[in-house]
């Protein structure tokens, strides 16, 4: 994209625009890289920049919009842009996938850099809050014990028919995530924002800190709602002609996070019985009124906005007596 020391991207031969949009189609070794002006003209077509070169290349760029698919080296990617002067955005796959010109057929990493260049400049389109290195630490803490809760559910399971040698590897899990927890529990001790989630009641140490690790302070989302529709907690809507329909619960965004949501409603909901503050009574009415596991997902989404507005906005809980 013209010398070193050029801070445009080059036309042809010799002209240069700038305000541009960049796409860039992540890789192992070799990455491509794909840029519009203002106006969506195309600026340049990059197929194959070494990983070596596309620090350099990117930071020889004025001030644009970079975009990348979510994922593990894309956070890192991004942080390294960010600093400099770039905004970087993370669009999760599923939404770069409509904008491939060539289809599911034509996948290649030239035309991911154009349909994430085209992605990135829709008005609505959603993107994932770049990580921080500790947010990713703490969240690899999260899918590590997520990793050993499945392997001793699949170890219990082939329990039930062999009963052997597995129940010393059941114990063996079980030491694991007892490990893990402890981390997460030292974690949310630490972390001001966490004690302050915990205080809310269905948010233990492993949702206050696997919310903290995946949205720290929550600023991608406008609202609350917005939050726990990212998080699949919303019903999905199937209307036409005037008439609205709604249906289950999307379940889009992070299962592990609506889980742990889902999970800390159901204590509430049983804690409750026993209890006569506001919230008990209206989660024990709502049972009544619509069914166990309407009540259990509409807690889990009272508690998700609530969760955004004390690390949005820095609100605090305002505890029933």
């Amino acid at each position: 994209m013209g010398s070193a020391n050029s801070h445009q991207l080059t036309v042809g031969k010799g002209k240069f625009l700038a305000n541009v949009h960049v796409g860039i189609g992540l890789a192992k070794i070799v990455f491509a890289v794909h840029a519009v002006d203002e106006h969506g003209k195309l600026a340049r077509v990059r197929p194959s920049v070494p990983r070596a070169r596309l620090h350099e290349l990117v930071a020889a760029l004025p001030p644009c919009t970079i975009a990348m698919e979510a994922c593990s080296g894309g956070h890192h990617w991004a942080r390294l842009f960010a600093a400099h002067g770039h905004t970087v955005r993370l669009i999760a796959p599923k939404f770069v996938a409509p904008y491939r010109m060539s289809g599911a057929r034509g996948k290649n990493d030239a035309a991911d850099a154009a349909a994430i260049c085209e992605a990135v400049q829709r008005p609505a389109m959603r993107f994932v809050p770049v990580k921080s290195i500790d947010q990713q630490a703490r969240l690899m803490v999260h899918r590590a014990r997520q990793g050993y809760v499945e392997a001793r559910t699949a170890c219990i399971n082939r329990l039930r028919g062999l009963l052997s040698v597995l129940l010393s590897e059941l114990h063996r899990l079980d030491e694991r995530i007892a490990q893990y927890n402890r981390h997460i529990q030292a974690i949310a001790r630490e972390d001001e924002r966490a004690r302050q989630l915990m205080r809310l009641s269905g948010v233990g140490p492993t949702t206050a800190t696997a919310l903290l690790a995946m949205i720290g302070n929550g600023h991608e989302f406008r609202c609350g709602r917005q939050f726990a529709a990212w998080l699949g907690l919303t019903p999905g809507q199937y209307s036409s002609g005037g008439k609205t329909r709604l249906g289950r619960i999307t379940k889009a965004g992070d299962a592990y996070l609506r889980t742990m949501l889902i999970l800390g409603a159901r204590a509430v909901l049983a804690a409750a019985k026993n209890k006569t503050d506001s919230v008990s009574r209206w989660a024990i009415a709502l049972e009544e009124r619509r069914g166990y596991w309407k009540a259990v997902v509409a807690i889990a989404a009272k508690n998700a906005r609530m969760c955004w507005a004390m690390l949005a906005r820095g609100e605090s809980f305002k505890l029933p007596a």
